[in-house]
């Protein structure tokens, strides 16, 4: 009888002894897995937050490269506009000289025109020079004149400064002859 118990008792307390094994060994099993689920979930929140920084960081460098498309356009725009502008300048200058030289502007219907202009304003030009040169003459002596008293108040410096201010240049004597010519025309 009493072997039989110590049997059972040592049975009894393998059993537990199992039992408390099994439950150490299910908690122990238990514990990886929450740690292994955990280092996953750390994973993927890490991964997630590379991903949303990458895709921040390509959103930003697309924004600068456009930004930067968008500067050199503006400043192609700009450039294209200033040499528009100085194109348009240069043209307008061209037409006022052409205006103001011998043949007059230079268009289709101004060619011919001035073409016949020139044979017959020829001998115009002559009367219109005479007539010029004696208006510019009696101009010249009142000028001269007043000029004299004038420049008895002032230093030489300024009087010689005054006398080739006052003198007419040959373009003002070309377009006062080409103006007659065209009036007389």
């Amino acid at each position: 009888l009493r072997t039989e118990e110590r049997q059972r008792l040592a049975r009894e307390r393998r059993e537990e002894r199992e039992k408390q094994h099994a439950a150490k060994e299910t908690q122990i099993l238990e514990k990886e897995r929450k740690a292994k689920l955990q280092y996953e979930k750390q994973l993927e929140e890490r991964q997630r937050k590379l991903k949303e920084q990458k895709q921040k960081e390509e959103q930003r460098r697309a924004a600068v490269e456009e930004k930067r498309k968008q500067k050199i356009e503006e400043e192609k725009e700009r450039y294209e506009a200033v040499m528009h502008r100085t194109l348009e300048r240069n043209q307008r200058l061209e037409t006022r000289q052409k205006r103001w030289s011998w043949g007059g502007s230079v268009t289709p219907d101004s060619e011919s025109k001035t073409a016949s202009k020139r044979s017959t304003s020829t001998a115009n030009l002559k009367q219109a020079e005479t007539v010029m040169n004696k208006r510019l003459s009696s101009s010249a002596a009142l000028l001269n004149a007043s000029e004299r008293t004038r420049r008895s108040q002032l230093s030489p410096l300024d009087s010689s400064v005054i006398s080739r201010l006052l003198a007419p240049t040959q373009a003002s004597l070309a377009r006062s002859k080409s103006a007659a010519a065209l009036s007389a025309d």
